[in-house]
């Protein structure tokens, strides 16, 4: 009989191959983007983010900066912040300077290895804070530490993340922030605006080659946790505007016919199929409010010149 924890890994690597093969075996063939940020997926995404293509990140620390002050007074006081998927926190440190009165920190992220060291980093940072990791997949229900009364809940989404969503996913994620935040509670989410194909073609498709690698660690990840052959050189990265939908797709497309074995499973892969990896899709601020308003109502909206990006903070309703 195995320990609790060996227990937990196997009843993980089962959902996740379950999740794979129904993902590879559709006729677009998917894989679910969550499965990008193990620890070299999560490292490599923070490369992404200082690309000079990368307008995303750049654009939202411009808008945090300039708008520390007002952001912070909206949040309020004696909060509980929650970042969903939390990355690094670079961002959140704007955030953890300047709010008055924050009654803890929960970093929420899929990637517990990675979210340990983050934690500890900033616990040194901020050692009078009290900071609590909860390693969770957060597109899921989970359970927050408990508060006393009178602390309001603050979810706190950047990175344009929620256009990973699809438009449906993207409403039910909204139902179950709203229900993690409660009545009284908020969300500060970042979101990008609708632009110009060439720009945003170039964010997803580096000069560099980091977003290829990113795409392509998928597949390292399922070579390794699943017992997967994916042979890399065997596979091209693909970064496209679909106008209809509004969104960037990310795929991974075969350059030859060939199998792959994963787990017990074969699957075939024709040449020039590709496997769809993510969604970014690209809002208006009108299409944004059509998304969030059965559960939340806009207080306020800051952008930068160019309205490249925005980033609202929204009361549950």
């Amino acid at each position: 009989m195995g320990t609790a924890a060996q227990v937990q890994e196997k009843n993980v690597n089962n959902s996740m191959s379950e999740e794979v093969l129904a993902g590879l075996s559709k006729s677009q063939k998917t894989l679910p983007s969550k499965y990008f940020y193990d620890k070299r997926g999560s490292a490599l995404f923070e490369d992404i983010c200082e690309l000079d293509e990368y307008y995303l990140t750049r654009t939202e620390l411009e808008i945090m900066n300039g708008n520390i002050d007002a952001i912070a007074a909206k949040l309020g006081e004696n909060i509980q912040l929650i970042e969903l998927g939390s990355g690094s926190s670079v961002k959140t440190r704007l955030l953890l300077d300047h709010l008055n009165s924050i009654n803890s920190y929960i970093p929420v992220d899929i990637s517990d290895d990675f979210l340990a060291e983050v934690a500890e980093n900033l616990q040194g940072e901020y050692p009078v804070l009290d900071i609590i990791p909860v390693a969770a997949d957060y597109t899921q229900p989970f359970e927050l530490p408990r508060t006393k009364p009178g602390v309001r809940k603050i979810a706190y989404y950047p990175g344009s993340t929620i256009g990973n969503f699809t438009k449906e996913n993207a409403a039910e994620f909204l139902a179950l922030i709203a229900d993690l935040a409660g009545e009284d509670g908020g969300l500060l989410i970042g979101f990008d605006l609708l632009k110009e194909k060439e720009t945003l073609v170039d964010a997803y498709d580096d000069s560099k080659g980091v977003t290829a690698e990113f795409n392509k660690n998928i597949l390292l990840r399922l070579n390794r946790e699943l017992n997967a052959n994916f042979d890399l050189d065997l596979f091209e990265h693909r970064a496209v505007f679909n106008e209809e939908k509004s969104r960037m797709e990310m795929h991974l497309e075969s350059k030859a016919d060939q199998f792959v074995n994963i787990s017990d499973a074969q699957i075939h892969f024709e040449k020039g199929e590709t496997i769809h990896t993510e969604n970014s899709h690209k809002y208006s601020l009108e299409s944004f409010k059509e998304l969030t308003e059965s559960h939340f109502r806009t207080v306020e909206t800051w952008t930068d010149p160019e309205s490249m990006f925005a980033i609202q903070f929204l009361e549950s309703k």
